[in-house]
């Protein structure tokens, strides 16, 4: 198993729709000319942007948080270009870009050292052998302090790994949960 790089991410992208939309290079600068946290093609990965859809999480409702019977009123929908996570609480969000993995490539999530080293901790699992879907990114405010997450910037960088043989049975043929996601999406049992 070996670690893609830029060349393979590129080909994947641009001929088999593995990403949608795709950066072939990385971005820094907004249109504007703005610094940006950035985004598109690395080395060996694939840096992901935030959508500006944002669920942050509340306990208004004094709810037990359940993976097995979650209670969706335990978030609040923000739409807007940016969001603010409570001090230690998280937030869910989606991946602007929609990926289609190979069969033989299992792709792994890594935050950004960005948004790392202001306590904010980005978790992904990884994206089985033929998933696809928009990526629901969790994000974790360890500080005792709000914090703030950019839509259409930078969070995450995709790792992809590919076998050098193809698995029996892959996330679709298993018909996973997930598959084909495109919003953010909730706990699913």
């Amino acid at each position: 198993m070996s670690i893609k790089s830029d060349h393979w991410i590129r080909r994947m992208s641009e001929q088999q729709g593995m990403i949608e939309p795709f950066e072939a290079s990385q971005v820094r600068y907004g249109e504007n000319g703005d610094r940006l946290i950035s985004y598109g093609t690395s080395s060996y990965g694939y840096d992901v942007r935030c959508s500006n859809e944002f669920k942050i999480f509340t306990n208004v409702h004094s709810a037990t948080v359940d993976p097995k019977n979650f209670d969706e009123n335990s978030f609040v929908d923000v739409v807007g270009d940016e969001c603010i996570i409570p001090p230690n609480s998280f937030a869910l969000a989606r991946t602007v870009e929609y990926f289609r993995i190979p069969r033989s490539v299992l792709t792994v999530c890594l935050g950004k050292s960005t948004y790392a080293r202001c306590g904010i901790i980005v978790n992904v699992t990884p994206l089985e052998p033929e998933w696809e879907g928009h990526v629901t990114l969790e994000f974790s405010n360890t500080t005792n302090l709000p914090a703030k997450i950019y839509a259409n910037e930078g969070v995450a960088q995709m790792l992809f790994f590919e076998s050098d043989e193809v698995c029996d049975i892959s996330y679709k043929d298993r018909g996973g949960k997930y598959q084909g996601q495109t919003g953010v999406t909730l706990p699913k049992t």
